[in-house]
C-alpha cells in the first residue's frame, strides 16, 4: 500500500496517509500517457488555418504568352503554384482535429502519471488550505512553506473557490478541481499539490 506524509500549510508533518495502490501504485504505461496527451492537444487546435488553391486567388484568368514560339516555359495563368503570388498546392482548410481516446485508456494514463508523481516525490498532500485571508501574497508563502515547485498544479475541491483567487496572479501556478485533472496539466507541472479532500474525491472518482 504506498503511503504518503500529510503536511500542514506550514510545511509542518501532520500524519501519513495510505494511498489507494489502484491509482497511486499501478504499472506505468508510457504508451497510453502519449496517445492521452497526443489526443488533448489534437482536440485543443483550432483548426480555423486556410490557404488558397490556384482555383481561389484572384487574377491570372488571362494567358501570360503564347503557347510556342517565345523560347520560354509554357504557362497558362500567373496565379499557378510555381508562381510568386498563386495558389497553394493542397491548400490547408479548416478542418476539426478532434478525436476521442477509449476511457479506459485515458484512465490507464492519469494512473500512471500520478503513480509517477508519487514515486519521484513531485505529489505535496496538504491536511486543507487553511488561510486567515484571501490573498496572492499568503497563498505564495504557503507554497513557499510546502516547498511547491515554481511550476505548481494545486487541485482543490469546488468549496476551495478562494483558491482561485488567491493563485491567478501567481506566475507558473495552475489551479484545478479535483474532477477535471488530466494528463497534460499532470505532466506540465513539476509539483502536484492537493488537498486531502482533493484527494479523497480523486480516489472515489478515478477509481
Amino acid at each position: 500500500m504506498p503511503k504518503i506524509q500529510m503536511i500542514d500549510i506550514k510545511g509542518n508533518p501532520v500524519e501519513e496517509v495510505e494511498l489507494n495502490e489502484g491509482i497511486f501504485d499501478v504499472e506505468i504505461n508510457q504508451h497510453a500517457v502519449y496517445l492521452v496527451v497526443k489526443n488533448i492537444l489534437a482536440n485543443n487546435r483550432q483548426g480555423t488555418h486556410a490557404a488558397k488553391t490556384r482555383a481561389e486567388v484572384r487574377g491570372g484568368g488571362r494567358k501570360p504568352w503564347r503557347q510556342k514560339g517565345t523560347g520560354r516555359a509554357r504557362q497558362g495563368s500567373i496565379r499557378s503554384p510555381q508562381w510568386r503570388g498563386g495558389g497553394v498546392v493542397f491548400a490547408k482548410k479548416p478542418r476539426d482535429y478532434s478525436y476521442s481516446t477509449p476511457k479506459k485508456v485515458r484512465r490507464l494514463a492519469l494512473k500512471s502519471v500520478l503513480t509517477s508523481k508519487l514515486a519521484d516525490g513531485e505529489m505535496i498532500l496538504v491536511d486543507k488550505y487553511k488561510m486567515e485571508d484571501a490573498k496572492t501574497k499568503t497563498f505564495a508563502n504557503i507554497l513557499k512553506n510546502i516547498k511547491a515547485d515554481s511550476k505548481a498544479l494545486v487541485v482543490v475541491n469546488d468549496e476551495d473557490s478562494n483558491i482561485y483567487r488567491c493563485a491567478k496572479n501567481i506566475k507558473g501556478v495552475k489551479v484545478l478541481r479535483a474532477t477535471d485533472i488530466n494528463v497534460y496539466d499532470l505532466l506540465k507541472y513539476n509539483s502536484l499539490v492537493i488537498s486531502k479532500d482533493a484527494l479523497n474525491t480523486v480516489e472515489e472518482v478515478f477509481n
